[in-house]
């Protein structure tokens, strides 16, 4: 398995097990495990959901219906930046 796809693992893991429609980063706190600083990792990156929530900040398109375009949306910003 690639970086990006353990990556995908990770949060849909995590973040499929929200109540959705997700209308904020807000709705997603109660479920991840150590808060904002559950820590997600691609290869040799590695970042907190806090710092995932700041690099999404400006591409986020909430509400999200379902798990799979909020992490898809993840994954492709994370690639645009050229983190992932």
């Amino acid at each position: 398995m690639g970086a990006r796809e353990d990556l995908e693992k990770q949060l849909t893991d995590i973040f499929g097990k929200a109540k959705y429609p997700v209308r904020s980063v807000m709705d997603l706190l109660p479920i991840l495990p150590q808060g904002p600083m559950t820590r997600f990792t691609a290869g040799s990156k590695s970042w907190t959901a806090m710092e995932l929530s700041q690099k999404f900040a400006g591409r986020a398109r909430f509400p999200y219906s379902d798990v799979n375009s909020f992490v898809k949306d993840i994954l492709d910003g994370l690639t645009q930046s050229g983190e992932l």
